[in-house]
């Protein structure tokens, strides 16, 4: 297959002091679209799905459970949502190219409605046209997004930001590091194509918090 448009991007290091992330290295990490993994998460997620927060603050908190399908109405977004971990050389791995319609979770970090930044990926566009994420950009502040979870809830975000980073400049605290709450990070490429081992210029991010849950 001939690369397509999407390059890699990059992603900031995790932090090691954040729960549920693996510690590496301080260099930054590549998300390559051509590196994928079909790997399954491996534990069974119960349906026990409604909490609080502790620490005297009423903040909704979901039990684990994997997703499986994101649907954004103001954006004709409604995919499904498969896991994605770390290719061979340590990057964070994203649907194949024959699957850019699909969304990548990572599942080393939170799911979506845990404490913490649950991140979802997709590639903006191949050579045949526009990706899953290619409208990302367009997201306003307040616009919802409903993650369909394996325990068949829904956990409903709202945006209130998207913003976009130089590769070489994104703020890892803000992507990696905030477990004060649930919170959903949106991840795909912009500005402008330069090609080369660089792609696209920058990344965009849609960064979300969890508003409300329901069964299905």
């Amino acid at each position: 297959m001939p690369p397509s448009r999407f390059d890699p991007y990059r992603l900031p290091p995790r932090p090691r002091s954040a729960p549920g992330w693996l510690p590496l290295s301080a260099v930054l990490l590549i998300v390559i679209g051509l590196f994928a993994t079909g790997a399954s998460l491996g534990r069974d997620m119960g349906l026990d799905w409604v909490g609080r927060l502790s620490g005297g603050r009423d903040e909704l908190v979901l039990e684990p459970s994997r997703p499986v399908r994101i649907e954004i109405p103001s954006i004709d977004v409604d995919a499904p949502v498969h896991p994605v971990g770390l290719a061979a050389d340590g990057s964070i791995a994203v649907p194949s190219l024959d699957r850019h319609e699909e969304t990548g979770w990572y599942d080393g970090g939170p799911t979506p409605g845990q404490v913490g930044p649950a991140i979802i990926v997709g590639h903006n566009d191949t050579r045949s046209g526009p990706s899953v994420f290619h409208k990302v950009p367009q997201l306003r502040r307040g616009a919802r997004i409903k993650v369909i979870r394996a325990d068949d809830s829904v956990a409903v975000f709202e945006v209130t930001s998207v913003e976009r980073f130089d590769k070489d400049g994104l703020p890892a605290e803000r992507v990696y590091a905030d477990f004060s709450r649930p919170g959903l990070r949106l991840i795909t490429c912009g500005g402008e194509f330069v090609g080369g081992s660089i792609g696209y210029s920058d990344n965009v991010i849609a960064f979300a918090s969890l508003v409300s849950a329901r069964t299905r």
